[in-house]
């Protein structure tokens, strides 16, 4: 049987400009059941934390520009992604809280729901804004 760490999902470093990059600092994923360490993870910091804010605000312009159907698509594309693997997702959810794995399975199913509905509203971007109902809210809207 494949355990998790076999499946090219399983990544303990962190995600920063499409790269997946590893730390020293690390932390330990237990298996609530058995105790079991899963995996150590990265321990992101706010060096990392900043890395990470600079890498979007650079990647800002590209994604500003694209349509709204590009848009729509990439999102699609990610809930397909999530509904692909949701049975590695579920063990992987069961492993490290303890839920039943049907459940688990479940929740990733709700998750990728939400995803698809930005997907689909993403195609209707017509640029309106709704007004604040309190005025001590500021909106900017981008793209």
């Amino acid at each position: 049987m494949q355990t998790l760490q076999d499946n090219e999902l399983f990544q303990t470093g962190y995600l920063v400009d499409g790269l997946w990059k590893t730390l020293d600092n690390t932390f330990d994923v237990l298996n609530p059941a058995t105790g079991e360490t899963i995996a150590a993870v990265a321990k992101a910091g706010k060096k990392e934390t900043e890395e990470a804010i600079a890498a979007a605000a650079k990647a800002f312009p590209t994604w500003r520009v694209k349509t709204a159907k590009e848009r729509s698509a990439i999102l699609y594309r990610w809930y397909e992604l999530i509904i692909e693997h949701k049975s590695w997702l579920g063990r992987l959810m069961t492993t490290e809280q303890g839920k039943p794995l049907k459940e688990a399975e479940g929740e990733w199913r709700y998750a990728a729901s939400f995803i698809q509905w930005f997907a689909e509203q993403a195609k209707r971007a017509n640029g309106e804004i709704i007004p604040p109902i309190k005025t001590r809210i500021a909106d900017l809207c981008h793209p």
